[in-house]
């Protein structure tokens, strides 16, 4: 019986392994977690009801609702690298949530919350996404560099998050679904002594958050 489970967890880890086409690494999909959890959990769930036919049953059964989970969220990130490639938008995974990283060079001037053109098409391709992806949840982060001290640097890095999300409103997602938050300069991705540094901690990120 232990045998049958671990082998039954074994093929839905390699059978999801994948080359990722955008850094040629070979690399487990979050698919591929989903579908490995799932199947440990219906598993082990079906042997307790049915014995090793339970288990075939129950790995099938819990396979394909955590290839769901993974693969609904693997399908966003995808389109969302497509949509924003060559425009300076960092599409990471974290966990099994997206994570958009968008520098002030296409969002904002320094010490200011008047967002720029240039964000304009960048986030017309994330709101076509939220919209198409509607059990996504969006969480709009502002960031900022050391610069100045926290009573000026919170409040903008607010501003400009609510800046995105009312764009992102606009452009017909679902103000339910967003949430925004201004971090000033508590969260540096990069090193602050610096200019290119300070550069990269001027940012806005959007979360996109399964809520499946």
């Amino acid at each position: 019986m232990k045998k049958t489970i671990l082998s039954l967890i074994a093929i839905a880890f390699l059978s999801a392994c994948a080359t990722d086409p955008y850094t040629g690494e070979s690399k487990v999909s979050k698919t591929a977690w989903g579908t490995g959890i799932g199947t440990a959990v219906g598993a082990g769930v079906g042997a307790l009801i049915g014995g090793e036919k339970g288990a075939l049953i129950g790995a099938g059964v819990g396979a394909a609702a955590g290839a769901g989970t993974g693969g609904y969220m693997d399908i966003q990130a995808r389109k969302l690298r497509e949509s924003l490639q060559g425009t300076g938008v960092q599409v990471a995974r974290d966990g099994q949530n997206i994570r958009l990283i968008m520098p002030n060079a296409i969002t904002f001037d320094t010490n200011n919350d008047v967002m720029k053109t240039s964000a304009n098409k960048v986030l017309d391709s994330v709101a076509i996404v939220a919209k198409e992806y509607n059990k996504t949840n969006l969480q709009v982060i502002g960031h900022t560099d050391s610069t100045g001290n926290d009573k000026i640097n919170i409040p903008l890095s607010q501003r400009r998050a609510a800046t995105v999300a009312n764009y992102l409103q606009l452009r017909g997602v679902n103000g339910a679904r967003i949430s925004v938050a201004g971090m000033g300069a508590s969260q540096p991705i990069a090193s602050n002594d610096t200019a290119a540094g300070r550069e990269q901690n001027r940012r806005v990120e959007i979360f996109l958050i399964n809520a499946q």
